[in-house]
């Protein structure tokens, strides 16, 4: 299969990709003329820094005015998984990539992206994955500009609302991980039991809202890893396997 032929291969199945995160950056591009961010700063948002969680999260801590060195670490937190990604796709592709080239893919790595590359195993050449990010990316871009100029068309208790969206997401996001693996699940629940803490105990809700992030990603992340340490992933497959047959 030639260049061609595999970048338009990718094109075809990151369609779906692509109408969903039209969907969730139309929110982004809500809740972002909401709290009177300019189009261009929304727009290179989305350009620049492609993860819905981070960006919302970003945004947030904006509007609440934190501080750049908890802006960035919590951004930088949650963004890590990506490096993870990273290197996971790195040991499956088998054929030479330029550092440049491998540069460029790293721009528009996503969740959906990796999981699809992943799909592909070691066939997974620079063109599929191109091919796999082009939507997606332009999806987001167009969802941005679409969400913050319908934003003054729609009054404020619709936009209002419609940042429910964006918690709808994670849901839908956190449940399938969280039936298949426990440790996932505690990681999950203990990240809300923390957040919650961090937000209601005095003194405690005194830390800003960056670092409490930060804190409650990574205390929960620390304890699911100890009390459920998965290296092998033969283990993991064969378990995945049981309770997709006892579904």
């Amino acid at each position: 299969m030639n260049t061609k032929e595999n970048y338009l291969l990718g094109l075809k199945k990151a369609i779906p990709v692509a109408i969903a995160y039209l969907a969730v950056s139309f929110t982004f591009g809500l809740a972002a003329r909401r709290i009177d961010l300019p189009l261009w700063f929304a727009s290179l948002l989305s350009a620049t820094n492609l993860t819905s969680a981070g960006q919302f999260t970003g945004i947030e801590l904006l509007r609440l005015g934190a501080g750049y060195l908890e802006l960035s670490l919590a951004v930088f937190v949650i963004n890590l998984r990506y490096a993870l990604m990273s290197f996971s796709l790195s040991q499956q592709v088998t054929i030479r990539i330029k550092p440049a080239t491998r540069f460029a893919m790293s721009l528009f790595l996503t969740d959906e992206v990796f999981a699809l590359a992943s799909e592909k195993g070691s066939a997974v050449t620079p063109a599929y994955y191109f091919g796999l990010s082009t939507l997606p990316y332009l999806g987001w871009q167009l969802g941005t500009l679409a969400g913050y100029l319908l934003g003054g068309v729609f009054p404020a208790s619709v936009i209002a609302a419609a940042g429910i969206a964006i918690y709808c997401m994670y849901i839908a996001i956190f449940l399938p991980p969280m039936k298949k693996h426990k440790g996932i699940a505690v990681a999950v629940l203990a990240g809300a039991a923390i957040s919650c803490g961090l937000y209601y105990i005095p003194y405690l809700n005194k830390i800003p809202m960056g670092f409490r992030v930060i804190l409650a990603a990574v205390v929960a992340t620390v304890a699911a890893a100890a009390l459920f340490p998965r290296t092998d992933e033969k283990e993991i497959d064969a378990d995945n396997a049981k309770k997709e047959e006892s579904e």
